[in-house]
C-alpha cells in the first residue's frame, strides 16, 4: 500500500469579477484532475514551470489548501474526511519545508522557540526535554547548538533553511513536501541543502515529494520524476527513464533549457 495515494484531485479558484461589472468570469483550475502514489522511502519529484500547479498541489495533499474535488489517502486513511484528534495524529506524520527562508521563519522568535513550536503543539514534554530535542535537531542539520539562541536574521539564507528543515523534522514525521526547498538559494548553497536532505533521508528513511522548477536537482534526489503542466502531470516515471528517454515535448523542452547542477555525493 502507497503511503500517498492521490485520486483525481482538483483545484478549482474562480476568476475575480470583471472591472466593467458582470461579476465572475470564468475559473482557473490550478490542478486539474491529478492522480499520483508516493511510497515509503522514496522521493517522488515534481518538476515544472513557474504556474504549472506543482506548489498547490504540494499543498493540497498537506491539506493546507482544501480541494475542490478527489481523495487524498494518507497511510490508507482519508485525509479529506479526517477531523480533531485523528487530523492532529495525521498531521504529526506529514510536514512541509517551504520555499523561502526569510519568510518561513518568525523574525520575532528565536531559534529554539521556531524549532520547539511543533513540539509543543503536539507533545506533552518538559521544558528540558524540549531543549534536548532542540539540540538533536540543530546538529543533525549542521548547526551548532548556540544557533538556538539566535533570531533567524542573524543566519545566512542557507543556514535558514536548515533552520526550516529542523522544525520539520521535530516530531519524527514519515512524509515531507519539500516545496522549491533550493529555488531561494546559490547554486553551491542549493547544492548542500540538497545533499543534506539526501543524507536525512537514509539515516531517518524519509518519505519526500520534492517540488522544483530544476530538473537537474529534481534528477539527483528523486526516485520517480512526474513533470506538471497547466495542472496536469504530462509525464511520470522512474526518475532515469523520464530524463534519459522524455516521451511528452514538454518534458524534452525542460531538460533542454536547464543546465546541469553538481551536488556530488
Amino acid at each position: 500500500m502507497p503511503l500517498l495515494d492521490v485520486r483525481e484531485i482538483v483545484k478549482v479558484y474562480p476568476l475575480g469579477e470583471s472591472v466593467f461589472g458582470g461579476g465572475a468570469h470564468g475559473e482557473i483550475r490550478a490542478v486539474d484532475g491529478v492522480s499520483l502514489q508516493v511510497h515509503g522511502g522514496e522521493t517522488l519529484g515534481i518538476v515544472g514551470e513557474s504556474g504549472s500547479g506543482k506548489s498547490t498541489l504540494g499543498r493540497l495533499v498537506l491539506r493546507l489548501l482544501e480541494p475542490t474535488s478527489g481523495e487524498i489517502h494518507f497511510q490508507g486513511q482519508d485525509l479529506r474526511q479526517a477531523r480533531g484528534a485523528r487530523l492532529r495524529q495525521l498531521r504529526r506524520d506529514m510536514q512541509i519545508i517551504f520555499q523561502d527562508p526569510f519568510g518561513s521563519l518568525d523574525p520575532r522568535m528565536r531559534v529554539r522557540e521556531i524549532v520547539a513550536e511543533p513540539l509543543v503543539i503536539h507533545e506533552r514534554l518538559d521544558a528540558r526535554a524540549r531543549t534536548a530535542r532542540v539540540r538533536e535537531l540543530l546538529r543533525s542539520v549542521g548547526l551548532e547548538e548556540s544557533a538556538a539562541d539566535r533570531y533567524p536574521h542573524e543566519f545566512s539564507g542557507g543556514q535558514r533553511q536548515r533552520i526550516g528543515i529542523a522544525r520539520a523534522l521535530a516530531l519524527r514525521p514519515k512524509f515531507i513536501v519539500a516545496d522549491e526547498p533550493v529555488s531561494a538559494l546559490d547554486v553551491s548553497v542549493g547544492a548542500q541543502i540538497v545533499n543534506l536532505l539526501a543524507q536525512l533521508q537514509r539515516e531517518l528513511g524519509l518519505t519526500y515529494l520534492f517540488i522544483s522548477h530544476s530538473m537537474p536537482v529534481v534528477r539527483y534526489l528523486a526516485t520517480r520524476i512526474a513533470v506538471m503542466h497547466r495542472g496536469k502531470i504530462v509525464e511520470i516515471g522512474p526518475a532515469e527513464q523520464v530524463t534519459s528517454a522524455p516521451v511528452h515535448p514538454y518534458t524534452r523542452a525542460l531538460l533542454a533549457a536547464t543546465p546541469e547542477m553538481s551536488v556530488g555525493r
